[in-house]
Parts: C-alpha cells; sequence; structure tokens
C-alpha cells in the first residue's frame, strides 16, 4: 500500500477526488491561466479598440469626403445652372442681333428695289423721250423737206448768214 500512495499525483477518478485535489487544479489554472488569459484579453482588447478607432477615422475620413463632394456637387449644380442661365441669355442677345441684323438686310434690299425701279423708269422716260425727239426730228425734217422750195432755201441761207455775221460782229 505504500507504493501506491507514494509520490505527487493528481487522482483521475472523480468519486475519489476530493476537495484538496480540486481546489488545488483550480489555483493553479486560475494563478497561470490568469495571466495568460488576461494577456490575451488585453492585447485583444487592445486590437479591438485599435480597430474601433481606425473604422472610427476612416469613417470620420469618409464623412468629411461624402460632405466635400456633396458641396462640390452643389457647387457645381450652381455652376451649371449659371452656365445654363447665361447660354440662354447669350442665345436671346444672338437671336436679337440676328433678326435686327436681318431687317436692316431686308430695308437695305428694299431700298435697293426701290433705286433700281427709280433707274429704270429713268431710263425708259429717257428712252422715250430720246425716241419721240428722234420721230419729232424726222417729222420736222420731212415737213421741211417737202414744203422748202429753192427760193425758201435761198432766204434762210440769207438769213442765217445776217444773223452769224451780226453775232460775229458783236
Amino acid at each position: 500500500m505504500v507504493s501506491e500512495s507514494e509520490g505527487f499525483g493528481i487522482n483521475t477518478d472523480l468519486l475519489e477526488t476530493n476537495v484538496l485535489n480540486l481546489a488545488v487544479v483550480i489555483g493553479v489554472l486560475v494563478y497561470f491561466g490568469s495571466d495568460i488569459l488576461g494577456g490575451a484579453l488585453k492585447s485583444r482588447k487592445e486590437l479591438v479598440l485599435k480597430s474601433l478607432a481606425d473604422a472610427d477615422n476612416k469613417f470620420q475620413e469618409a464623412t468629411d469626403k461624402l460632405n466635400q463632394a456633396k458641396a462640390q456637387f452643389e457647387s457645381a449644380k450652381l455652376k451649371a445652372g449659371e452656365i445654363r442661365a447665361q447660354g440662354l441669355v447669350t442665345a436671346e442677345q444672338s437671336s436679337k442681333k440676328l433678326l435686327e441684323r436681318v431687317e436692316q438686310d431686308i430695308k437695305r434690299l428694299d431700298e435697293v428695289r426701290l433705286a433700281t425701279i427709280r433707274f429704270e423708269e429713268e431710263k425708259a422716260v429717257s428712252d422715250i423721250c430720246q425716241r419721240v425727239s428722234r420721230l419729232a426730228l424726222e417729222q420736222a425734217i420731212e415737213k421741211l423737206t417737202g414744203q422748202l422750195n429753192p427760193a425758201l432755201q435761198k432766204r434762210i441761207v440769207q438769213l442765217n448768214i445776217t444773223l452769224l455775221s451780226s453775232l460775229a460782229v458783236k
């Protein structure tokens, strides 16, 4: 029997174990396990806190970037509205200028048309006057030729000579 009780060992038979053996095992586990478990929990806690801080920083950065993007979007929206309004004003001004130029061109064309009509009328009147004058001259010459006899011709020539000589003396 002495040989069985010599040495230190753990009795694995649950019915034969006593409270002392359980206290020793639990004490050893608490003493050595608390440092290991405490260190592991502490490093895990630090890792979790660091991860939370990083996540919070990233969230804050993302929020800042989102706010900046929103501000840029609003600025771009306002600028687009200004450009659109300016485009409408420019289009309206261009349209007015174009209409004014078209009206001026129409007035100029009317003036040219009226001037052309006046010129053609004057040309036609001039042509008619020339034809009437030529016709009247031809008729007068024919009439005179038919009425002139040698005595009348002699008398006209003498009158013209007298008239010319009186003009030459003066």
